[in-house]
């Protein structure tokens, strides 16, 4: 039934729970995962040169989320690939599931409510709201 899955992890230990859902899933051994990881973009990110290579301290961050995609990888029995890229984490992650023609996303909720969840949007809603394939919404706790 799921061939493609897109899980999307963003660095917390949301991403383990996400992780363990889908290995609960009995997935097809010919089922392909892509493990994607959306690095938010900040105002002061557009004022840099796209033009000139980016001093070691920028690529400690990219390297350090590359390592846990690929610890991730390794719990795998599954063909994957890692995706890490900038945008908005929602827009990214639809845009990623529709490249790779994903039959499901995996991502975590944050379980933000009131205020907070006005203030800081969640992800996971405009995912599930915009998505092409169905959306496994992985809650904490």
């Amino acid at each position: 039934m799921f061939k493609t899955i897109v899980i999307a992890v963003d660095g917390s230990e949301l991403g383990d729970r996400t992780i363990e859902a889908i290995e609960e899933l009995q997935l097809p051994s010919s089922a392909k995962i892509v493990l994607a990881h959306v690095i938010p973009l900040a105002e002061s990110d557009l004022e840099i040169a796209a033009d000139r290579p980016h001093s070691d301290l920028e690529t400690v961050p990219y390297r350090q989320i590359e390592k846990q995609l690929q610890s991730y990888q390794a719990r795998l029995a599954f063909d994957s690939e890692i995706e890490i890229v900038s945008g908005d984490p929602a827009e990214e992650i639809i845009r990623l599931a529709n490249i790779y023609h994903a039959d499901l996303i995996a991502i975590a909720s944050r379980g933000l409510t009131g205020v907070k969840r006005i203030l800081q949007g969640s992800v996971s809603s405009q995912v599930v709201e915009n998505a092409a394939c169905s959306v496994l919404v992985v809650k904490p706790g």
